[in-house]
């Protein structure tokens, strides 16, 4: 247990690096469901539901100091952009300009409320 309690302690020292991880893990989770074929394949499975726990938990954490409406927009932000390029790259999901566009639309959203 001790050897938990150190990087939870870091990472709730910092609120905006422990969300920025916990959108990270939002993305691995909305990518890793199309690998779990409908939650066929046990590894691909489990590695989503960790991911899963993993960004709620980084959430909630990151929740302790920030505002809640603030952190749940970045991280849903973080994830749905993420998603989206990770999807382009990695799956050959289409992104037209319009897509882009309001992409970069999130992204300004997300800029605004770090900053405001």
């Amino acid at each position: 247990m001790e050897l938990l309690v150190a990087p939870v302690a870091w990472l709730a020292a910092r609120p905006w690096l422990t969300l920025v991880c916990a959108g990270a893990m939002e993305i691995v989770w909305a990518v890793g469901l199309k690998y779990t074929a409908g939650f066929t394949r046990p590894l691909a499975s489990l590695a989503v539901a960790i991911a899963i726990v993993a960004s709620v938990l980084l959430l909630g954490l990151a929740a302790r100091s920030l505002p809640i409406g603030v952190a749940y927009a970045v991280w849903s932000g973080i994830g749905a952009v993420g998603a989206v390029l990770a999807g382009t790259l990695l799956l050959g999901d289409p992104l037209s300009l319009r897509s882009g566009f309001f992409l970069a639309l999130i992204v300004t959203g997300i800029v605004g409320l770090k900053l405001g």
